[in-house]
Order: C-alpha cells, then sequence, then structure tokens
C-alpha cells in the first residue's frame, strides 16, 4: 500500500494561483508515475496531468494545458500540481494517484483512471 495525502487546496479567486501537494507518508514514489485528477460536483472524475516515475514527460488535460504544472520531487517523496491562472470551472476535489512504474506508454491507461493506488483528496474552489 502506498499511502498518498494531497494538501495544499483551498479557496482562491479567478486568476489566483495554488500548488497541491501529495506525500505518501514517508514511503518514496521513487517508482510510481503520478496523476492528478479531479472531481466537480455533479460531474465525473477527469484527468488532469501525469508525469512518469522517471520525472519525464508531463502529459495534461487539455483544459488545463499552459496553466498547470506537474512535478515531482523525488528526495522529498513529494508530487506537486502547480495550478496558475485558475478559473471558476476549476473547482472539484482534487486527487493524485501513483502507478507502479507508470511511463509515458502508459499514460493513455493513466488517464482513464488506471491508477494502483489513490489519495483521498483536496477541495479547490475558485470563486469571487
Amino acid at each position: 500500500q502506498v499511502p498518498l495525502v494531497e494538501s495544499g487546496g483551498g479557496l482562491v479567486l479567478p486568476g489566483g494561483s495554488l500548488r497541491l501537494s501529495c506525500a505518501a507518508s514517508g514511503r518514496s514514489l521513487n517508482n510510481y508515475g503520478m496523476g492528478w485528477f479531479r472531481q466537480a460536483p455533479g460531474k465525473e472524475r477527469e484527468f488532469v496531468a501525469a508525469i512518469s516515475w522517471r520525472g519525464t514527460s508531463p502529459y495534461y488535460a487539455d483544459s488545463v494545458k499552459g496553466r498547470f504544472t506537474i512535478s515531482r520531487d523525488n528526495a522529498k517523496i513529494t508530487a506537486y500540481l502547480q495550478m496558475n491562472s485558475l478559473k471558476l470551472e476549476d473547482t472539484a476535489v482534487y486527487y493524485c494517484a501513483a502507478r507502479v512504474l507508470g511511463d509515458s506508454s502508459d499514460y493513455p491507461t493513466m488517464e482513464k483512471g488506471g491508477m494502483d493506488y489513490w489519495g483521498k483528496g483536496t477541495l479547490v474552489t475558485v470563486s469571487s
């Protein structure tokens, strides 16, 4: 088991920024491809971003491309999602997830939720 815990959510004005973090409670994330997903009220969960276990080839949903950045710091066993230029429609519960040795070739599967471990989510509310 990999106990993923998200943090960094909150209330932000449109156009503002937030950085979400995902930690593994002391375990290394070195061998896991990481992904971020979100679920808005009344909607299905959707893919946001992914990064390979090597820390390369970041991949984004079209809706966040150019605004969000996924990264990882293996030394600190943490993955991040930097969110800039936030819009009202970015309001959702954001989940991080991990896939064993997830690489860029796995992105089609990861994008559809093919992950091995999930966090419990952190709420991001974009509102004026």
